[in-house]
């Protein structure tokens, strides 16, 4: 990785943690919150690759939980949206016709698996799928908010940035 693109990565990091941080809406029933931090993990990803994606997710990510007071979310926030923001890039990446609809299809799997990774992990750590089931209209409404807001942000930034 060269200089501007780990600086660019660096960026990225503090981006998703300050945007996680700034837009977010406690969950107290799942000791959670809700955030659009995911629209700058899945951009991170549809524009600069699974790699920054996947690193600019967990870095990011797990640091404004830590930050937030969730430090018990931080390694599964670490794995989910690394994950969630390598998919981004990866399928993306994979489709071969850069199209308005393969974006918007792997930008929603990406948040899929984001949805489904907490799911599992809210059913892991509170031994209980009932309490998984509470969280999940707050991390779908997450994951679909992040989704539309990401693919309306991509055209712009892709012109701003010369991409």
């Amino acid at each position: 990785m060269g200089s501007k693109k780990m600086i660019l990565t660096a960026l990225l990091i503090a981006l998703v943690t300050v945007t996680t941080m700034v837009v977010n809406i406690p969950m107290p029933a799942v000791k959670g919150y809700v955030n659009i931090g995911d629209t700058v993990v899945l951009l991170a990803g549809l524009i600069f690759g699974p790699v920054v994606g996947a690193t600019a997710g967990a870095i990011g990510s797990s640091l404004a939980d830590l930050l937030l007071g969730y430090t018990l979310w931080a390694p599964w926030t670490f794995v989910i949206k690394g994950l969630e923001g390598f998919l981004a890039g990866w399928l993306v990446g994979r489709i071969r016709k850069t199209t308005t609809a393969g974006t918007a299809i792997g930008a929603s799997i990406a948040a899929a698996v984001m949805v489904l990774g907490y799911f599992v992990a809210s059913a892991i750590i509170y031994k209980s799928v009932p309490i998984a089931v509470v969280a999940l209209p707050g991390d779908l409404l997450q994951a679909g908010v992040s989704v539309v807001l990401s693919l309306i942000l991509l055209r712009p930034l892709k012109k701003y940035l010369s991409l």
